[in-house]
C-alpha cells in the first residue's frame, strides 16, 4: 500500500457543514496528485484518513448531488 506526505497537506471542510462550526463533517485535501485524502473533522490532525482514487471521489460526489435533487 502506497503511503502519502500529508504533513502539509491544507484540509479543508464542506461548505454544507452546518451552523455549528462544521465538527459534524469530513475534510479534504487537495493538492495530492491522483487521490482524495478524506477525514473526520471531528478528530481533525488525530483522525485516520481515508485515500480514494479522484475519480472515485468525483463519482460519489456526482452521485450525492443528483441523488439530493
Amino acid at each position: 500500500m502506497r503511503e502519502y506526505d500529508l504533513s502539509n497537506a491544507r484540509w479543508r471542510k464542506s461548505s454544507h457543514s452546518g451552523g455549528d462550526g462544521g465538527e459534524e463533517c469530513i475534510e479534504v485535501a487537495d493538492g495530492v496528485p491522483g487521490v482524495i485524502p478524506v477525514r473526520d473533522s471531528k478528530l481533525a490532525a488525530d483522525s485516520p484518513v481515508l485515500i480514494f482514487p479522484a475519480s472515485a471521489w468525483t463519482a460519489f460526489v456526482t452521485f450525492t448531488h443528483t441523488s439530493a435533487t
